[in-house]
């Protein structure tokens, strides 16, 4: 099988599948922890235009990738042994007070450090990895830090119609406005050529859940990267979150597939992923996945509480079901 530069694919070092998940954030992590109970060969691709906290800080102090996320997806894929949970605690952990290291995440400190001693991201996050056993693999979608910009609508209530352009990934998830579209400064920033091979590479891609405006559709907004998700000959998986909120509040789950064909018009799916009683609850989901291509699946995906976050055993099945693997790891 050769991928689509017609060049070799590499030799499988496992009968289960190469996975490349994209995203950023708390939605990168729940679907990684489900993943790696999938596949021993996984790849987080994740966003780089965070501006707030911690993240923000370091990117205005050192002008590097915002290393928050990043953080995030490697503590999602420390293992599950004492050691590993101890390295996730240890990356998650903040320091308190109100000095200089007052709300640094002690991994965003040590990804950073490296970065600068190495002068290379891709190998700063591989030596992470490294030292916590990580159970995958971690890189940007750009080699250079982004800047969301959003068209929002009715951001001043005294001007209902009026179209506003808020700048920046905090800002723009915390818009009291309709969020219409967004598009990345630089408008067409170089990808991570190892985030660019892994796609080309994967038997399965995955996209979301996650944020939508602000750690979904900005991968298709990497041009490279953006070819490399239409042409893989990788298969198309799409997880829809669990209820509309933040950016999407009162969006329905099919308007989540119109925005991101509206960004990316020559997207295709395979599959879209649906928690069941969303699915039930939107009698065009199905169309519209069928529109890119998809054929629905609906499961039972939400945390056994009901709260509105994924549980990680239920998301592995179903993607386990779905990528035709026969036992969860």
């Amino acid at each position: 099988m050769s991928r689509a530069d017609g060049s070799p694919r590499r030799r499988r070092l496992s009968d289960l599948p190469s996975v490349v998940a994209f995203g950023g954030g708390h939605g990168l992590s729940a679907s990684l922890s489900a993943l790696r109970r999938v596949t021993d060969r996984l790849t987080a691709i994740v966003t780089v235009a965070d501006d707030g906290g911690s993240s923000g800080r370091i990117r205005a102090e050192l002008d590097c990738l915002p290393p928050g996320d990043l953080r995030m997806a490697l503590a999602a894929l420390c293992g599950d042994d004492e050691s590993g949970r101890t390295w996730a605690d240890v990356l998650q952990y903040r320091f308190t007070g109100d000095g200089g290291l007052g709300g640094h995440a002690i991994g965003n400190l040590l990804i950073a450090g490296l970065w600068e001693r190495l002068g290379d991201p891709v190998a700063g996050l591989d030596m992470v990895a490294q030292l916590l056993g990580a159970k995958g693999r971690v890189l940007p979608m750009s080699a250079v830090p982004l800047t969301i910009e959003a068209d929002v609508l009715g951001l001043q209530p005294w001007s209902p119609d009026e179209i506003s352009c808020v700048r920046g990934q905090e800002a723009v998830a915390k818009t009291r406005g309709e969020v219409r579209s967004v598009r990345l400064v630089p408008t067409s920033p170089p990808a991570c050529p190892e985030s660019v091979a892994a796609v080309q590479d994967a038997d399965w891609v995955v996209l979301g859940p996650g944020s939508w405006f602000t750690s979904v559709i900005p991968h298709l907004l990497v041009p490279d990267l953006a070819e490399a998700i239409m042409s893989t000959p990788a298969k198309r998986v799409l997880t829809l979150n669990l209820e509309p909120a933040g950016e999407t509040e009162g969006f329905s789950p099919a308007r989540h597939i119109e925005l991101l064909a509206e960004h990316a018009p020559e997207l295709r799916l395979d599959v879209v992923l649906a928690d069941s009683p969303l699915a039930a609850e939107d009698p065009h989901l199905s169309s519209y996945a069928e529109s890119l291509g998809a054929r629905l699946v609906a499961a039972d995906l939400a945390a056994r509480d009901r709260s509105p976050r994924h549980d990680p055993l239920r998301l592995a099945s179903a993607y386990a079901e779905i990528m035709g693997v026969r036992t969860v790891l």
